[in-house]
């Protein structure tokens, strides 16, 4: 409300900066004020009324920085809407709107500053609007007036065309400038990546967490937020105006709850977008309190260990690949995360022409990259031939030996085919026999969209990209 009296007493400005003014007042205001003054107020007049169209919109994200720009434009707007006509009408509903806004303080939260404020369509047609309607009036108003171009400089008591001219190209000239001004100002500042003692207070948490995705915040490019008791935490990185927390928040069940809403609250404390990707289903129920929307983006696939073998006719090409790489002499090994430092040179060799091969470079946020610090904290799988490193894995493993996956995975260009379904295959072997429950295989991305015709149009973007769109990414493969 407070936000479409703003827009409106900034329409009213603007709207009286385009209208003549009564001849009578300003024939008894000369007598007060002397005719700069008057030019100069009319002049203002127009520039906080554009102020006002700008402000209104930082008022409805509860900008504290536009509680007080507001206040000030419209105390500025009462002296001006007196002193370029003595139009008292406009400094009275100023006045009230000023007496509106000034006992509401409290509800301005956000820390947000103005300039970085997203307008909706909505808002931009609003304010366009507001231009346009004023535009109009100045041309309507003084259609009898013959345009001069010295008449941008006349200044007269009853100059209203020239005095009218000015203040449409100030108010103008203020809108676009701003425009300009977010359209070429500096990228926001990226949230700060972890310090060491966060490391250390994340890795105690991942710890004991039955995520064995959670290691992802070892990455140590993600920001992390902590409880108050830091028994739990949510990874996060800032792109835009959106906040994204990769997953559900890590650490006890009962913590979770409480830190996704603290999460949240201070991105609308920022007026920036809360997002969480790649969120659990049984997690739905608490991101639609919060008012989220969801979208489906893939499925996850895991394997149950305690039942796995290499038996049975659906796991005849597994066997296969299998004995045939065991018997070219390919060996497993899970080298101990206290021992990776000693064949990180091996493990950068393959990397490098991994990515070279792939013409790729380092990803990040959901997926590791090729890190020292980070490969050191796990376990690492590794296949190799005649003692020569052909592929490896780095392990993430969760508490109470709930979940064995991967993350890292890179093999050689010169490996033959089926390099990484053996480490995988004597990867899960091993999980079974260190008594691990599951495998997590990672997400199949767009897999499983429904494709009804009542379904979101993401939902069919996405099923139809899944389905034609394995020329520029293997999606299906990949399931």
């Amino acid at each position: 409300l407070l936000a479409l009296i703003l827009l409106l007493s900034g329409a009213i400005l603007l709207f009286s900066g385009a209208s003549p003014a009564s001849g009578a007042r300003l024939q008894w205001l000369r007598w007060a004020v002397p005719l700069p003054l008057i030019e100069l107020s009319h002049f203002l007049g127009s520039l906080v009324g554009a102020s006002l169209l700008i402000l209104a919109r930082a008022i409805q994200r509860r900008s504290i920085a536009a509680y007080y720009g507001a206040s000030a434009a419209l105390a500025l707007g009462v002296v001006v809407s007196l002193g370029k006509g003595w139009d008292y009408e406009e400094a009275i509903v100023l006045s009230l709107a000023l007496l509106a806004l000034l006992p509401s303080r409290r509800h301005f939260y956000r820390r947000a500053s103005i300039a970085p404020e997203r307008f909706t369509p909505g808002w931009i047609a609003m304010i366009a609007g507001v231009v346009l309607c004023t535009t109009w009036l100045v041309l309507f108003a003084y259609k009898h007036v013959e345009y001069r171009n010295d008449l941008w400089w006349e200044f007269s008591l009853h100059g209203d065309a020239p005095r009218s001219l000015r203040a449409l190209v100030g108010a103008g000239a203020m809108l676009f400038f701003y425009g300009i001004a977010r359209f070429l100002g500096p990228a926001r500042t990226i949230a700060g990546v972890p310090s060491r003692d966060q490391l250390g207070a994340a890795a105690a948490i991942i710890a004991s967490s039955k995520r064995a995705d959670a290691n992802l915040a070892l990455l140590g490019d993600k920001t992390l937020l902590f409880n108050r008791e830091r028994t739990a935490f949510v990874m996060y990185a800032v792109s835009g105006r959106s906040w994204i927390s990769m997953g559900d928040p890590v650490g006890p069940v009962e913590e979770r709850r409480d830190l996704a809403w603290a999460f949240h609250e201070q991105c609308d404390i920022c007026g920036d977008m809360t997002v969480f990707y790649e969120i659990p289903e049984p997690s739905l129920a608490t991101y639609a309190e919060m008012g989220l929307g969801v979208a489906k983006i893939g499925e996850e696939a895991s394997v149950p260990l305690t039942t796995f073998s290499l038996q049975g006719a659906e796991r005849r090409e597994l066997r296969q690949t299998h004995n045939r790489l065991t018997k070219a002499g390919y060996a497993f090994n899970v080298v101990p995360a206290s021992d990776v430092s000693s064949v990180l040179p091996e493990l950068r060799s393959v990397s490098d022409a991994w990515l070279a091969r792939k013409r790729t470079r380092e990803k990040g946020f959901s997926i590791g990259y090729f890190d020292d610090a980070y490969l050191e904290r796990c376990p690492v799988a590794t296949a190799r031939v005649d003692s020569r490193l052909v592929a490896f894995a780095n392990v993430w493993r969760s508490a109470e030996k709930t979940e064995l996956s991967v993350d890292l995975m890179r093999f050689h260009p010169d490996a033959p085919n089926g390099a990484m379904d053996f480490l995988f295959i004597e990867l899960m072997r091993w999980g079974n026999a260190e008594g691990y429950q599951r495998f997590g295989l990672g997400m199949a991305p767009l897999a499983g969209l429904d494709q009804h015709s009542l379904s979101p149009v993401w939902n069919r973007i996405g099923a139809a990209v899944y389905r034609h769109g394995e020329h520029f990414y293997n999606f299906q493969g990949l399931r």
